[in-house]
């Protein structure tokens, strides 16, 4: 019962993820720094509000306390800031397809972050996964003519604010909770700017949109509790699969929704990558088995 509802918690933060693009595009009224600012003030609220209902502040004001802590968090603020703005961007500015090969790549980016950072030593599929996935960023670029940098730069800073996350002494809500808070002055000065030269696009939607910013907060938000439950509940193994149902449907939205092309030249540098992914997906759930043989015959 509990694998089960995991299992639920993890689909459904992975496809409210993979959503994401039809929620951006519905805003794309608005500049990408207002959706951000939106995205950050309106999480500030709901993450609080959580942090309260369930009793949980006293972590975070404990960590207001500590330098070094908050420094921290303002790193990983501004590289989880410049994650979000780069997204939006993206999408609506119809580079949803590249957008996805980020979120594909990502998971080969946190092993070689781990090689080059934490002194993790890979293991020779790892190695060929991430060959095969720079190859096709090599075939994109060279053959296709056209560098993934959307992806990229999607791919490495997810990438490095994983790392600082991976030792930053938080849980998930109670860190997302202190990155926007840090952030919230900043993106309420510039709606407010906006608001002052004409140009906040919220002030002239409709109700449904203005709901929809709003509701960013709870979309941010959202995900990452279930995320959250279903860690603590399903083996990594798991997680690794369901989490390219994200980037799968972004990709399916982006071809199949908004007609973005995704010529064969294209599809081959994809394919690349999905070669690699295959192997890192089926290595780590070689090595699932082998540790729980292990435990068995012990």
């Amino acid at each position: 019962m509990e694998k089960n509802r995991g299992l639920l918690a993890a689909l459904g933060a992975f496809v409210m993820w993979g959503l994401l693009p039809l929620y951006w595009k519905a805003l794309s009224s608005a500049i990408p720094i207002e959706i951000l600012c939106h995205r950050i003030t309106w999480s500030t609220l709901v993450t609080i509000l959580l942090l309260i209902f369930w009793k949980r502040t006293g972590t975070l004001l404990n960590a207001l306390r500590k330098k070094k802590i908050v420094l921290l968090f303002l790193l990983t603020s501004l590289l989880l800031s410049t994650n979000w703005l780069i997204y939006i961007w993206a999408v609506n500015s119809d580079y949803i397809v590249e957008t996805s090969l980020g979120y594909y790549i990502n998971p080969l980016i946190n092993v070689l972050f781990g090689t080059l950072f934490l002194k993790e030593r890979l293991r020779t599929p790892q190695w060929a996964a991430i060959i095969l996935a720079a190859i096709g960023v090599c075939y994109l670029t060279f053959i296709y003519g056209q560098f993934p940098w959307i992806a990229l730069v999607l791919a490495i800073t997810f990438g490095l604010y994983g790392l600082l996350r991976k030792i930053a002494p938080l849980p998930s809500l109670e860190g997302l909770c202190l990155e926007t808070t840090i952030l919230c002055l900043p993106a309420l000065l510039v709606l407010l700017y906006l608001g002052n030269h004409g140009e906040l696009a919220f002030t002239e939607q409709n109700g449904t949109i203005r709901f929809l910013f709003v509701a960013a907060g709870i979309v941010t938000s959202l995900p990452l509790i279930l995320f959250g439950y279903a860690a603590q509940k399903l083996p990594l193994s798991t997680l690794g699969i369901i989490q390219y149902l994200a980037p799968t449907l972004q990709l399916c939205i982006g071809i199949f929704v908004y007609k973005e092309p995704f010529p064969q030249e294209q599809m081959i540098g994809f394919a690349l990558v999905w070669c690699g992914l295959a192997i890192y997906g089926m290595e780590g759930i070689m090595i699932q088995i082998g540790r729980k043989k292990a435990r068995l015959d012990a």
